[in-house]
């Protein structure tokens, strides 16, 4: 079992930055990848990016591309969401997940975090 702790999430005004943090304890060994998703009121769950533990091949959805930046402290089992420029339709609870593979689908993770709420204000 891999356990997945969010925490950052917060009200930002547009334009604003945040840092979302996600620790992971368990059997991280058996995840080569982490992810970072988010889900909005009536929306499906929407892939946001996602790194592999190497650090090797981070990959965005389109949506945050070249606002939001994934990292990863191997040392402290933590993944990061730099998200930057934020937009009102950001809004939403933000998820980290890890799977064996780094895909931007939902159902391939394995293991999920509780959430961390971000939300933009204008």
């Amino acid at each position: 079992q891999v356990q997945l702790v969010e925490s950052g999430g917060g009200l930002v005004q547009a334009g604003g930055s945040l840092r979302l943090s996600c620790i992971a304890s368990g059997r991280t060994f058996s995840s080569r990848a982490m992810a970072w998703f988010r889900q909005a009121p009536g929306k499906e769950r929407e892939y946001v990016g996602s790194i592999k533990w190497s650090g090797v091949g981070t990959i965005y959805a389109d949506s945050v591309k070249g606002r939001f930046a994934i990292s990863r402290d191997s040392a402290k089992n933590t993944v990061y969401l730099q998200m930057s420029s934020l937009k009102l339709e950001d809004t939403a609870v933000y998820y980290c997940a890890a799977g064996k593979y780094e895909t931007s689908s939902y159902a391939e993770y394995e293991y999920w975090g509780q959430g961390t709420q971000v939300t933009v204000s204008s």
